[in-house]
């Protein structure tokens, strides 16, 4: 061999070895949740890309709060700034009772990243998800024609606070109010869990014996009210438009029980967020907001569904 290349060989090396290091990225989630294991997959998965075609090594750190609680949240914040992580993608619950926290973590140096939410007023930060608004009201829409615009239609909110479930629920307050003939008659908050949203949504079909369409503001929303149909035996009575691709929720579509979802990209969602977290950290000037998109899940979709 040459000794001109093996000097360039032996240069090449160097430089990898100068470049080369370790990122770790801690994913915060709003909950322990089906639809936030997605974001963990596609967080992953972007990590083993990165560390094969880049030499370094890339680890993600999920920490996930038990309950839909912000307190808990800063407190699983907090200790994860205190490890120095490269970067934190963090889905806020309150991006007021946050705000403090987050100026922490920039403080010190970590590359923050707001996923499936919105950032704090005046903090520039890059958020990774869709449009929250126009998601639900393709939800809302689709119910509205399915049902011939009359009727009476409730509606099951998430984390009250949480801005992406927030906007939602207002967009859907807003489609609904377009048609005279279709009356919201009832509101309940689930707090992202399915058994909350299984009760409300059960309190409200009793409540309401005309009610003939359901939509949800979160991901276990949905799947609560499917439930609840069930047990009603009002499937094909109470039309279920639902909200993204938890497992449970395919399984309903399959079933019939509801007739389609307007569905975030979870695993894209976390693939971009740590995707963000690494360019920023290499000083990248960064957009501030990354669209993922929203898909329809159809019943014809649902039979060989995989996710996005």
């Amino acid at each position: 061999m040459k000794k001109s290349l093996i000097l360039a060989l032996v240069a090449l090396f160097m430089m990898r070895a100068v470049f080369a290091g370790e990122y770790r990225f801690v994913i915060i989630p709003k909950v322990v949740h089906p639809w936030f294991d997605k974001v963990n997959e596609g967080a992953v998965e972007a990590a083993e890309i990165l560390t094969k075609e880049t030499g370094n090594k890339f680890t993600i750190d999920y920490r996930a709060p038990q309950t839909a609680d912000v307190v808990t949240q800063n407190e699983i914040l907090e200790r994860a700034i205190a490890t120095r992580p490269t970067g934190i993608a963090i889905d806020l619950l309150d991006p007021d009772g946050n705000r403090a926290v987050l100026e922490e973590a920039i403080n010190q140096g970590i590359s923050v990243i707001i996923f499936d939410s919105e950032a704090p007023e005046g903090m520039d930060l890059t958020t990774v998800g869709n449009d929250f608004a126009m998601q639900a009201a393709v939800a809302s829409e689709r119910l509205a024609k399915l049902l011939n615009y009359e009727g009476e239609v409730a509606i099951i909110q998430g984390v009250p606070t949480a801005p992406n479930h927030r906007i939602r629920a207002e967009a859907h307050r807003e489609v609904f109010a377009k048609y005279p003939k279709m009356t919201l008659v009832a509101e309940g908050v689930d707090n992202d869990d399915i058994e909350t949203a299984q009760k409300e949504a059960a309190a409200i079909i009793s409540a309401h014996p005309n009610l003939r369409g359901m939509v949800a503001c979160d991901a276990a929303g949905p799947v609560g009210i499917g439930i609840a149909i069930k047990e009603a035996n009002k499937v094909g009575q109470v039309i279920l438009v639902g909200l993204d691709d938890l497992n449970q929720l395919i399984e309903l579509i399959n079933e019939g029980v509801c007739e389609s979802s307007s569905s975030t990209k979870p695993k894209m969602q976390g693939y971009w967020s740590v995707l963000a977290m690494w360019q920023k950290s290499l000083g990248v000037n960064m957009p501030l907001r990354i669209d993922t998109g929203v898909v329809i899940v159809t019943k014809e979709m649902a039979k060989n569904y995989t996710g996005f």
